[in-house]
Order: structure tokens, then C-alpha cells, then sequence
């Protein structure tokens, strides 16, 4: 059986030991958190348990974190009806709610206005990371918590929102963090469940998981193992170039996420690229992996400034903790001889 590798952590990252430890144990809770009853009691410390971890880990005050269903719900919460404008780099989550309307620079967002802006903390396909102005009224962190040295107390934003399953927690469960002062109206209606700004009873497991998570993703940061997956993600991209073939490495100019890779061959389209990839045994992603499995031209590269055939015949490689220098060597090789074979079939037409 072939051995695969998984080179698409900025997807999703695979549950750490630690997360599913905290969430075997919170299988085994009784009680409904809003019981005052002791079994509710218990329930509630493992949901203010996984806050405290949180807070700690993302350096934000624990009354304000709302845990939701999903980094998602947690853009909507923040977002509808704010007016907010845009680079047209976000994820779908934001975009759906602002005006894509500012110019980028070099990659970077041209921001007037922060309070009235939404800015991500770095881009899921290109790994850009971007200069957050103080008083920026909303921050996607999702790519950003684990991997970069982060405070949200300090990042300047008003509101932020993150994800478990980003970090090595479980799917499903994330967060939306404000700072001390600013209030969200509830969308989701019926109880009064954390702090009034989102009802339905907590999802306990996942929240615990994420809890752990956060923990543990925050420990790896400190101990540096970022920096050796940085390395890693550098053999490769140089690797890639300097087999001499037709190119485009995205970001390399700029500040960007220790792990992600996302480089275009011209004229083979990227949908092409991640089938074969995957026939050949390697995880890769064409875009966001985030929208139902839409591969099309990348927005964010048509932003930037990339032209339509460029924008649709790029890929992210984005590695994990877990992922070796031998892994990524084999990837440059398999992928490189997949772009000789393409390169050829282009030269006999």
C-alpha cells in the first residue's frame, strides 16, 4: 500500500495527542455547562478550563473569548452589518461580510481606515503575512495562532477570530476573541450561554480539545519548532528552483507563515497538478481548501496582481510539525518529474 504524505496542514492539522486525551476525558461529563446542579458544575470547569488555556496561549483575557461552532460563525458574529472594507485576499469566511475595495501593495493591504477593516493575519494560500495597524477592527488569526509569535492583547485589533482544527484540535469548534470594551450582537438566539453573545449548549468535547490544542500548539512555538519547519519549507522552494524550470515562487519577498509554500507553473493548471499529486501519494491544495472543494484561479493571486493563467496553475504545500526533510525532498522530486512530463506534452504540440 502506498505510503502517503500529507502536505496540507493549512487546510487542516491532524489531532494532536493531547487534544484527543482532553477529549476522551470530556466524553465522560454528564451534565449540560448551564446546570448549577454538580454535574453541570463539571461541565462548566472543563469549558472555563479550556478558556483559561486559551487565554494563556493566545494572550487574551478569558471573559473575552466566545467559543463557537467554527472560525467561520465567528467572522459572521463579528462582521454582519459593520461595513467593513477589504483586500480582495481574504478567506471566504470574511469576505463574504466586507467590501473588497483596498488596493494591496507588494502583497501587503493599503489600510485608511482600521477601525472599519478587516485584515487577516496571513493568507491561507501564499502564507503572506500582513502589518496589523492599531486599531483594526477585525483580524483572521486562524493561520497565524500556533505558528507565529502572538498576542492577541497586543496586536491591536478589536476583534479576532481563530480555529481549532488549524492547530491540532478537533473540527468543528473555534473562537471569536474581543477586546476588553467591545460587544457583539447574538445571532444565534434562545440562551444565554457565553455571556450572552452566543446561545446553544457548548460543545464540551470540542471545546476541550481545543483547549489542549491551544496548549500544546503555544509549547511547540516557544521550543522553536517553526523555525526547523521553515527550514524545511526553504529546501524546498529551492529545490523547485534551481531545477531551472519555467516558475513563479509567490511571497518569497515578503514576511510569510514558516510552513507554506505556494508557487505556480504556468499553463498546468492547478486542479491538474493536486490530481496527480494525490495519485502520487502527496496532499496538496490548489487555493483555499475551506469552499466545498472548489478548485478554481486563485483570487488572492489575481489581487496581487498575477495574471488569470498564473492564478490558476498555482498549488500551496503547506507542512506540518510532523513532516520530514525526506518527505519534502521526495515531493520536490515527484512533483519536478510531473512538470518535465507536462513541459514535454507541451513542446509536441
Amino acid at each position: 500500500m502506498m505510503r502517503r504524505v500529507y502536505l496540507d496542514h493549512n487546510a487542516t492539522s491532524p489531532l494532536r495527542p493531547e487534544a484527543r486525551a482532553a477529549m476522551l476525558a470530556a466524553m465522560d461529563a454528564l451534565g449540560n455547562p448551564s446546570s448549577v446542579h454538580s454535574e453541570g458544575r463539571a461541565a462548566k470547569a472543563i469549558v472555563e478550563k479550556a478558556r483559561g488555556q486559551i487565554s494563556e496561549a493566545f494572550g487574551v483575557g478569558a471573559h473575552d473569548i466566545v467559543f463557537t461552532g467554527s472560525a467561520t460563525e465567528a467572522a459572521a458574529l463579528a462582521l454582519k452589518d459593520r461595513g467593513f472594507h477589504a483586500g480582495d485576499i481574504e478567506h471566504d469566511a470574511v469576505a463574504a461580510w466586507v467590501q473588497p475595495d483596498l488596493p494591496l501593495n507588494a502583497g501587503q493591504v493599503c489600510v485608511t481606515e482600521p477601525a472599519q477593516t478587516a485584515l487577516q493575519l496571513a493568507n491561507s494560500e501564499t502564507g503572506i503575512v500582513q502589518t496589523l495597524p492599531e486599531g483594526l477592527g477585525f483580524c483572521d488569526m486562524t493561520q497565524g495562532f500556533g505558528k507565529l509569535p502572538l498576542a492577541f492583547s497586543w496586536s491591536g485589533a478589536d476583534m479576532a477570530c481563530a480555529s481549532a482544527h488549524k492547530l491540532g484540535g478537533p473540527k468543528g469548534v473555534g473562537c471569536l476573541l474581543l477586546k476588553p470594551g467591545v460587544e457583539v450582537a447574538a445571532q444565534v438566539l434562545g440562551g444565554g450561554q457565553e455571556m450572552g453573545r452566543r446561545a446553544g449548549t457548548e460543545n464540551i468535547i470540542g471545546i476541550a480539545g481545543f483547549g489542549a490544542a491551544a496548549e500544546a500548539s503555544a509549547r511547540d512555538l516557544s521550543d522553536g519548532k517553526w523555525a526547523i519547519i521553515e527550514k524545511l519549507r526553504n529546501i524546498l522552494e529551492k529545490t523547485l528552483e534551481a531545477s531551472g524550470k519555467p516558475l513563479i515562487l509567490v511571497g518569497t519577498d515578503s514576511p510569510r507563515l514558516p510552513n507554506t509554500a505556494c508557487f505556480a507553473a504556468p499553463g498546468w493548471k492547478g486542479e491538474t497538478q493536486v490530481m496527480q499529486m494525490d495519485l502520487a501519494g502527496f496532499a496538496v491544495s490548489a487555493g483555499s481548501a475551506c469552499s466545498s472543494g472548489k478548485v478554481k484561479a486563485s483570487r488572492v493571486l489575481r489581487a496581487m496582481g498575477y495574471d488569470e493563467d498564473v492564478a490558476s496553475s498555482a498549488i500551496r504545500v503547506s507542512l506540518g510539525l510532523e513532516t520530514t526533510e525526506d518527505e519534502v525532498q521526495q515531493f520536490a522530486e515527484v512533483w519536478l518529474a510531473a512538470y518535465e512530463r507536462f513541459l514535454a506534452r507541451k513542446a509536441a504540440r
